[in-house]
């Protein structure tokens, strides 16, 4: 904590690259006719199984010589051949990639960890059925799932966005390839930042695409260009950092990541202003210093960035009056029952907590020394890793599972914060 009357430290965090957004450039530039050039992607566990599943579908991706990017050598077209595409814990890949398959030519069967087998892909399925496609999956509509491809045709669409909005982005993404053109209606759309994410993405490859009435959307079959892309860095994982600055009372700015950022969840900050915060929004970076005190003793409704939520919920037994947060249910299917799981996390550390089917309501009070069970889920690692900066009595069960998105989190943590013990 800053001494009072001093000056806060001034940090600047090094955050890598959007995982949202390298996945989504990559699946765009495997589509497109000609060489792309990716700079500064993320490079984790997800983005690697992504590039990975895309090379097992025909796709050149090769490392620039100095370390700076990657090169995608693009195939124009929807993938020929067949194979068995290993999706690992990336849910973009399982959600993403079947509708590209679907677009081509051959037999196509995508698999996961048991972890993101788990996980729902029925709306996903059933839509590309309606679209004329040959899907198949197991009982429950889980993985593995089997695509005959025989390419696709357009027509209209209805889908429910209510489970994910990534299963609208990798439809949407498909439309392009398709022979002729599709029009998505969608309804109960939960995390809408992430579709315009991959609108913008879809035009910047040369897609046309548009939202004729809110939640219909136009995708007409031009294909795709190839183009360089910067990707920016990631705001999920900058709001670890400037969660830390809330509650250190220090100032944590991140680099690339200013006001016109693609991502919704840059956001965040706002909800860190609400708790009492100071934000400086920049056009090339933004900044956030804490006060010394966390304000609590509102509700805030986190649907549209459900992936930071966590990161408020586990900072505020720090405040000084209950928080909730609402709107959330769909974070119920990610990578675990993500409010249930903070909420016995928080209670496993002596901190009252109330849930219901979209919400959760986390009350200020002094915290116990507790193992955190992280469910092999990043975002739990990292979100307690920030409280842990003032308790500093709390453990994680799987430190490791940060390396999904973000493998030098504790390190990078720990030298902003030296106190922070490495797990």
């Amino acid at each position: 904590m800053t001494t009072a009357g001093a000056p806060p430290q001034a940090f600047h965090a090094h955050v890598p690259g959007s995982k949202s957004l390298t996945n989504r450039a990559l699946l765009l530039a495997a589509a497109a006719g000609g060489s792309s050039v990716l700079a500064a992607p993320l490079v984790s566990e997800d983005t690697t199984a992504f590039r990975a599943a895309l090379a097992q579908l025909g796709c050149r991706i090769v490392s620039l010589a100095d370390g700076s990017g990657w090169q995608v050598d693009g195939l124009g077209r929807g993938p020929k051949g067949a194979g068995r595409i290993w999706c690992a814990d990336a849910g973009t890949a399982a959600r993403f990639l079947p509708p590209l398959a679907a677009t081509g030519h051959g037999d196509f069967v995508f698999e996961g960890s048991a972890q993101l087998t788990a996980r729902p892909l029925a709306p996903l399925a059933d839509a590309l059925r309606r679209l004329g496609a040959r899907v198949h999956t197991a009982g429950g509509g889980t993985l593995p799932l089997r695509v005959e491809a025989a390419g696709l045709d357009g027509g209209g669409l209805e889908v429910d966005g209510g489970l994910s909005s990534q299963f609208l982005s990798g439809l949407l993404m498909a439309g392009p390839l398709l022979r002729t053109p599709l029009l998505i209606r969608v309804r109960d759309l939960v995390s809408r930042p992430y579709v315009d994410m991959t609108l913008a993405l879809m035009r910047h490859f040369g897609a046309e695409v548009s939202e004729d009435a809110p939640g219909e959307f136009a995708v007409r079959p031009t294909g795709y260009r190839a183009t360089g892309l910067r990707i920016e860095p990631d705001a999920s994982t900058a709001s670890y950092f400037f969660a830390a600055a809330a509650v250190t009372g220090s100032a944590v700015t991140v680099a690339g990541l200013g006001r016109d950022s693609l991502q919704g969840d840059v956001r965040f900050v706002d909800v860190l202003e609400r708790a009492g915060a100071l934000v400086r929004r920049g056009s090339e970076s933004t900044t956030v210093t804490g006060t010394g005190a966390l304000r609590g003793g509102f509700t805030v409704d986190m649907g549209e960035i459900s992936d930071t939520f966590m990161t408020l919920a586990a900072i505020a037994p720090l405040a000084d009056a209950p928080i909730t947060v609402r709107g959330i249910a769909h974070a119920r299917l990610k990578e675990s029952d993500r409010i249930e799981a903070v909420a016995r996390n928080l209670r496993a550390a002596g901190v009252r907590t109330e849930t219901g089917r979209d919400r959760i309501t986390v009350h200020p009070g002094e915290t116990s020394a507790a193992r955190i069970a992280c469910h092999r889920d990043h975002r739990i690692a990292m979100a307690f890793s920030v409280l842990n900066l003032r308790t500093q009595n709390l453990t994680l069960d799987d430190p490791g599972c940060v390396a999904k998105t973000f493998p030098g989190f504790h390190a990078e943590l720990h030298r902003l914060f030296p106190r922070h013990p490495l797990q």
